[in-house]
């Protein structure tokens, strides 16, 4: 070849690797861009940046992108308010005629008032409570102009917009949106906010994915912006096509990572070795329990040493109802582990359940010989360094504790099992930082969260599952009714005669304090209505001091106590053992989930004393209020429960992690897309190594190899 020519192919070359660098520098800086902080973000900033953290998880642009709004606000413009209904949403043209400035007046806060009228004279009254921003109000509304204004109208003597959503000049009326998306908020953050940042975001998107190739990268960008920018309340639906892609994918990226994350498990580079029995230490764990194990613990049981006689580490989730004996199960292992000498620790999410699970466990620990401590955040000085100095010899076998248990300056000599209490309240990583302390340990999670069995294998399919479905023996079944709250005094005068028997309640509230924006009951006001009959009444709510709560918790499990009656709110949801209260009262029944009112009905009946749920419900209660309830009257197995909610209220308040350990998908409803769930399983099953657009998708729906690998 000419020289000529070998330079035109070098030129090529060039020009060839110049085009192949630069769809390696956009793909990185697409890469950038989801990244970016939002407080980077014109007109963001610090403060805007950790409010959006506290309603997003997460403060990346990619954060707010998964942020789908959940439906959309139509603003058809009015030409007069005459036709108009209360709460309609207007937007209508309206002339400035006066102003009347709020402030303080006698101790009460009263509005700014701006008086207008529409273009067939009706007047309407524009009201802003905010007196520090007065004089902007003002100023943006001024006296003898017209504006465009868009709000809810309310309508009593006279007609009403507070706090317009938009004002505009009337030149600028196009930029009021005629169909607003409305995005789950919290507090500090407007749906307006939203929209800018949405709008900054998706301004800027286009030309970081200009030099994409992957045709599936730019539809998911694509399906993305159709769901922020709906044409219709249908977009948002979720067997529209856009929303539908985006709850496939994203369960591609969950199934593929639970498919990976077994593989890895199988890995010789991941196995452990299996260890041989030392000591005899079963047979005096049987002989010590006070009862005999239900056959479904027995099974249990059977299917954990199972596992642990293998050179692959154990990840088994132990679902069992409220009261089914888990507790004795996971014990049961951690004797199994100290037979060949290694050691237990037992991660749980509070303090007052680790010393509960402490308190348990010890005296059967003592009656075997195995060395059983507890740590946790309290723990300081000379008490702390001798328990790590018992746990880095090997002479603990047996550790409960919270977050402590994987603090740096604790060490294992051998730990080869982690016991996962209350498993959904703690991330991935958590786990992972204290199976990290051992050489591919066993975990066990424990959840007293009932999962319906038709999605248990989508949602756990890295772990294997096992289901305590009987109670001890000796458990009488709860009986839970429904009472109106008309007919609280005659509830007050039926306590009084059971807690002179002796009888020990619960009391629960949805609410700390009073609040003007709700009607629920707030505890503390509760509390002051109980004492008057209830002198002895103790108070527990989540805003307490860590010591004193306890210390009100530990009067009332006390049987020597003349504490019969615990006003609470959910903060004794989880973990509470009082085996003698056999009686909880639940207020505003109706606003809670059926999972909470399950997890909550299980503080009684953890004894042979016949026990009661009372589900005190609200006057204006819904028809779908009092079926909800109906289904805890009807049936006390977890796992019917959690399909009757499923079914009746979809996902949208079952996800929270107080009332479920289920995944918080962005896109996927677990009623609408059964059978995405089974194409994305299907289409993971294969994978090896993920191509690409699976890392891509794992890494977006932050499903990383180390899922529960």
């Amino acid at each position: 070849m000419s020289i000529w020519g070998r330079f035109l192919c070098f030129l090529f070359y060039c020009e060839s690797l110049g085009f192949w660098l630069i769809l390696y520098y956009m793909k990185k800086e697409l890469f950038d861009f989801l990244n970016t902080d939002l407080q980077f973000i014109k007109g963001v900033g610090p403060v805007l940046a950790a409010r959006f953290e506290d309603v997003l998880g997460g403060r990346r642009v990619l954060d707010f992108m998964l942020h789908a709004p959940v439906y959309i606000r139509a603003r058809g413009i009015n030409e007069d308010i005459s036709t108009a209904l209360a709460g309609d949403i207007v937007t209508v043209p309206l002339l400035i005629k006066s102003h009347k400035k709020g402030g303080f007046f006698r101790g009460r806060r009263t509005p700014t008032q701006i008086t207008c009228a529409d273009k067939m004279g009706n007047t309407v009254l524009i009201q802003f409570f905010n007196v520090n921003f007065l004089d902007y109000w003002l100023k943006k509304l001024p006296i003898g102009q017209w504006r465009m204004i868009s709000g809810k109208l309310e309508k009593g003597n006279r007609a009403v917009i507070n706090h317009p959503d938009f004002i505009e000049e009337m030149q600028n009326a196009e930029k009021i949106p005629s169909i607003q998306a409305v995005y789950p908020s919290g507090e500090g953050l407007t749906q307006k906010t939203f929209a800018n940042v949405r709008d900054q975001i998706f301004a800027i998107l286009p030309e970081k994915i200009a030099y994409e190739t992957d045709v599936q990268v730019i539809e998911f960008f694509d399906a993305l912006r159709h769901v922020h920018f709906p044409e219709s309340a249908d977009d948002l639906n979720p067997n529209s096509v856009y929303m539908a892609k985006l709850a496939y994918w994203e369960l591609l990226a969950h199934q593929s990572a639970i498919v990976i994350s077994r593989k890895n498990r199988k890995d010789a580079r991941n196995k452990r070795k299996v260890r041989a029995k030392k000591y005899d230490l079963l047979e005096k764990f049987y002989s010590v329990l006070p009862f005999s194990m239900t056959g479904a613990q027995s099974r249990t049981v059977k299917e954990i040493f199972d596992d642990m006689a293998r050179d692959i580490p154990m990840m088994r989730l132990v679902q069992g109802d409220v009261g089914s004996g888990k507790t004795i199960v996971a014990l049961a292992a951690a004797v199994k582990m100290a037979e060949s000498g290694a050691q237990t620790a037992l991660l749980a999410p509070t303090d007052t359940l680790a010393q509960q699970h402490y308190a348990k466990i010890k005296p059967m620990c003592d009656k075997i010989g195995i060395v059983c401590d507890v740590l946790t955040g309290r723990d300081k000085g000379v008490s702390r360094r001798e328990k790590l100095v018992s746990l880095r010899s090997g002479r603990t076998k047996i550790i409960v504790g919270t977050h402590a248990l994987f603090s740096e300056d604790v060490e294992y000599k051998d730990l080869g099992l982690v016991i996962v209490d209350e498993q959904h309240r703690f991330g991935v990583s958590q786990r992972e930082a204290l199976r990290a302390k051992g050489e591919n340990p066993d975990l066990l999670a424990l959840s007293a969260t009932p999962i319906p069995r038709t999605l248990s294998m989508t949602i756990y399919g890295d772990m294997d599952v096992s289901i305590i479905n009987e109670k001890p023996a000796g458990r009488l079944p709860i009986k839970t009714a429904k009472l109106s709250i008309a007919r609280l005094e005659e509830l007050v005068a039926r306590l009084r005669t059971q807690i002179a028997g002796g009888a020990k309640v619960f009391w629960v509230c949805p609410l700390v304090e009073e609040s003007e924006q709700s009607d629920m009951t707030a505890v503390e006001s509760r509390y002051d209505d109980l004492k008057k009959y209830f002198p002895d009444a103790g108070l527990v709510h989540g805003q307490m001091d860590k010591k004193q709560r306890d210390a009100v918790m530990a009067k009332f499990a006390d049987n020597k106590s003349d504490m019969r009656i615990l006003i609470a709110t959910t903060v004794i949801e989880v973990g509470i053992d009082v085996p003698s209260a056999s009686i909880i009262v639940i207020e505003n029944a109706e606003r809670f989930g059926l999972a909470a009112l399950h997890q909550l009905r299980g503080r009684v009946g953890r004894g042979n004393l016949q026990s009661y749920c009372i589900l005190v419900y609200s006057r204006n209660i819904s028809e779908e209020g009092l079926k909800r309830l109906e289904v805890l009257t009807e049936t006390e197995d977890g796992f019917k429960i959690a399909e009757q909610d499923l079914i009746m209220r979809g996902t949208g308040e079952l996800l929270g992690t107080r009332q479920s350990g289920w995944i918080n998908y962005h896109f996927v409803d677990y009623r609408m897309h059964h059978d995405l769930f089974k194409l994305a399983a299907n289409a993971a099953r294969d994978v090896d190594v993920p191509d690409a657009w699976t890392r891509d998708l794992m890494y977006i729906f932050d499903r990383g190899l180390g899922i529960s690998a």
